[in-house]
């Protein structure tokens, strides 16, 4: 079973913990990885997009000039894509990208995720993830006693106002709840940051 070191909030080692080899420590898969990271990316994009085609741009409706005779190429319409204020040829229009992956893929990119990782020494476990009060210079301390790197990514197993409110104003460091975990958030971290209280419900649920 991995092992990692237990901090507390100053960031002095306390021990250690063992981790369920069945959610943190199996074979990372790369491609299940990039698979589940580009369905979460086209997931969130909001489609949009849209441009006019010929037939919706305004005008062109006379032909404008004759078609023989003028020296000049055969024309049907101002509005054509190659004409200025032209319409666009096959303009994009809104639509929806999403699309579903199999629980069994998310599932498995999820425990790759985790255990790169443990593997990588990216993972900081904490006795415990408390504030009294919402201050921004209490966390980044904190953040800086754990060196938790540029990009942290801190997950609490239950909702503590003064703790997100203490990470809100800090540049790269996000939180999120274990059941809100996901992918690409985790490999967007450079440092993974939990209590060992929520290691045993992050196994509970992925185990």
């Amino acid at each position: 079973m991995p092992k990692v070191n237990v901090y507390n909030m100053s960031g002095e080692q306390t021990g250690e913990i063992e981790l369920d080899e069945n959610v943190f420590g199996v074979e990372v898969n790369q491609h299940v990885l990039y698979e589940v990271v580009k369905n979460q990316l086209a997931n969130r994009r909001q489609g949009t997009h849209s441009a006019k085609t010929r037939a919706e741009v305004r005008g062109g409706g006379r032909k404008p000039w004759r078609q023989k005779g003028t020296g000049r190429a055969r024309q049907g319409s101002i509005r054509a894509p190659h004409w200025v204020g032209g319409g666009v040829a096959f303009a994009p229009k809104p639509r929806d990208y999403s699309y579903k992956v199999p629980k069994k893929v998310k599932r498995l990119a999820m425990k790759s995720a985790l255990s790169s990782k443990v593997l990588n020494g990216e993972i900081i476990v904490l006795e415990e993830l408390t504030m009294e009060e919402p201050k921004t210079k209490e966390m980044a301390n904190l953040l800086a006693n754990i060196k938790s790197g540029k990009k942290a990514l801190i997950v609490m197993d239950d909702k503590n106002i003064n703790v997100i409110k203490s990470a809100n104003n800090i540049p790269n460091v996000q939180t999120t709840f274990i059941n809100t975990l996901n992918v690409y958030d985790i490999l967007n971290s450079d440092t993974f940051i939990i209590t060992k209280e929520g290691i045993r419900k992050v196994e509970e649920v992925f185990a």
